[in-house]
């Protein structure tokens, strides 16, 4: 039995050296039960718990622990009932701050053989009141995610790797073998009018042992009443031991806003959707959240990046009036966190667009100081070297990205672009290929596929592959330019002249940029025709304009004196 000579609290577990509560050295002492209200955190020896199992708790005076049925597979295990009303949060907070405890426990423990190193937390299972609670149980498992990446020298499963298994009966262990993690984190959330009930279990697939379950009963109306509470009494030390001298990692409090915080919530939700009539709500309820709290630093980068988005997928926004607000917004991001990388992140990504590339450039350079873990960053990184005609370094860090990030989507078709600008159409086909075989309703792979065909010299698969991708997007302006391209590729030379038509429409309608009617005349072969386009958004200062430094269709204008010339005026090298 060890004890912590400034708290008090006891451990059965002789081989702790820290007190997981204040970071004290532990000394061998009798065990005494602890008073009054207070919270004590306990982990259990492996020699009191069958095989070595191990669970983590927290309880009061007022909470006891209960047996709950054990589940097909797994070693038996116990969740634990709060008896007060407590605010959501509370529950949100007390889930990471018990699974960031015990990956302490497991960092600094002398005898753990098998350290657990990774974690995937799965998307919860959504019961009740489902219309209405959906975005919580995706923000739940998201805001894990985002804040167990903080802990230094674990790996944790992105977003886009857990949630292809939302809604599918898949067991832990599986789940655990197909995305290489030793331990998953699965739970339940059941909304009943202004009642919530939050499960959580976390289960170690190597050893096939059950480490830890909770359950919560919260209320709905006060979310982070106790935030700050929790943080003070229970982890706040911890957590700097975890992540460094200074962070705050899994336990910072982003807003003390309730309304806001829910606005957030689904503000993301429908962010990760990425269709045009999604992304135009989460930008409605990001804009509420910053109007519910000023100084909500995550609300204002999420909002930023969603103004981006609407630009990329539907051009209903002047360019001009989209980027200054996307500015606007991630600048007041890192003025209220400068710790947050995803601003810093999206600040490139506008430098990118607004052809200031050296600015650009050191924003990419930042994010990824403060968060190497953040794929996007390598993603709109490698779009910038590759404008630039960086060719191998921007192989090499949208493969960082895709390392990050394995099922992206969006990082995955960057990689085929990546691999054709360095000659390898065969891995950039199999690499649609396989980017097929996770969605096969993916628009922009097909796209991405055309162009492969394409470049090989297969029109008819080319043109299949376009096809598809246009009526997947429903002829929206982001694949429209690439159907009529590929239509003239293809000898469709009508029906391409009738694309055009359509474009120049989307265009007089500020919903179109000329970069992309350029690319159709180029496959007219009509290459004055397109530079006139291009020349057009050059004196317009179109942003998208950059794309023709990105886009495989004009490739086949690269040494013409036209395109060097107006690559010299956006700032680029004219060699490539």
């Amino acid at each position: 039995m060890k004890r912590c000579p400034e708290c008090g609290r006891d451990y059965n577990d002789d081989s702790m050296s820290f007190c997981l509560d204040d970071g004290s050295e532990l000394l061998f002492g009798p065990a005494t039960a602890s008073g009054g209200n207070e919270p004590v955190t306990a982990i259990l020896s492996g020699g009191q718990l069958d095989e070595a199992k191990t669970r983590a708790f927290i309880h009061t005076a007022q909470a006891e622990a209960e047996p709950q049925e054990s589940k097909e597979g797994l070693s038996e295990k116990h969740s634990f009932s709060a008896r007060r009303a407590k605010p959501l949060f509370a529950a949100v907070a007390a889930v990471i701050l018990l699974v960031g405890g015990f990956f302490g426990y497991r960092y600094f423990s002398a005898s753990g053989s098998k350290q657990i190193s990774s974690i995937a937390v799965m998307p919860f299972q959504n019961s009740g009141d489902l219309a209405d609670s959906e975005y919580i149980s995706d923000g739940l498992a998201e805001s894990m995610i985002y804040r167990l990446t903080q802990i230094p020298d674990l790996k944790v499963s992105p977003r886009s790797s857990v949630f292809r298994y939302k809604g599918k009966d898949v067991d832990a262990e599986k789940i655990g073998a197909e995305l290489g993690v030793d331990a998953v984190m699965s739970g339940r959330l059941v909304k009943r009018g202004d009642n919530i009930t939050i499960s959580v279990d976390l289960v170690d697939v190597r050893e096939k042992k059950t480490l830890w379950g909770e359950q919560f009963e919260r209320k709905m109306s006060d979310l982070l009443a106790t935030q700050r509470e929790i943080a003070a009494t229970i982890a706040q030390k911890l957590q700097l031991r975890l992540v460094g001298d200074g962070a705050t990692g899994i336990t910072k409090n982003y807003t003390n806003s309730n309304e806001a915080y829910q606005d957030y919530l689904q503000g993301r939700f429908y962010w990760n959707k990425r269709s045009p009539d999604t992304i135009s709500k989460a930008v409605e309820h990001l804009e509420r959240a910053v109007q519910k709290d000023p100084n909500f630093a995550l609300a204002y980068a999420g909002l930023a990046d969603a103004q981006m988005i609407v630009q990329y997928l539907s051009r209903k926004w002047s360019d001009d009036y989209l980027l200054a607000k996307a500015r606007e917004n991630a600048m007041r991001a890192v003025e209220l966190d400068p710790t947050l990388a995803e601003p810093h992140a999206t600040l490139g990504l506008i430098g990118t667009y607004q052809w200031k590339w050296d600015e650009a450039e050191n924003e990419y350079k930042r994010a990824l100081e403060l968060n190497p873990k953040y794929p996007t960053t390598y993603h709109w990184y490698s779009r910038l070297l590759r404008a630039e005609g960086r060719y191998p370094e921007a192989l090499a860090q949208i493969r960082k990205g895709q390392e990050a990030d394995p099922l992206s989507l969006p990082i995955a078709e960057n990689v085929v672009q990546n691999l054709v600008e360095n000659g390898d159409l065969d891995g950039a086909l199999a690499q649609c290929r396989r980017n097929l075989e996770i969605d096969p309703n993916y628009w922009s792979i097909h796209l991405r596929m055309a162009a492969v065909y394409f470049e090989k010299g297969q029109k008819e698969e080319g043109l299949a592959a376009a096809s598809k991708a246009n009526d997947l997007v429903g002829r929206a302006a982001i694949a429209l330019g690439f159907w009529g391209y590929a239509l003239a590729t293809a000898g469709k030379r009508d029906e391409a002249l009738a694309v055009v038509k359509e474009l120049e429409q989307k265009y007089a309608a500020k919903e179109m940029d000329g970069v992309r009617i350029a690319s159709v005349y180029l496959g007219l072969g009509d290459k004055d025709k397109a530079f006139e386009w291009l020349e057009k958004d050059f004196q317009a200062r179109r942003p998208t304009l950059m794309e023709m430094c990105l886009e495989l269709e004009f490739r086949s204008v690269r040494q013409d004196p036209r395109y060097r010339d107006l690559r010299k005026r956006m700032g680029l090298s004219d060699s490539l």
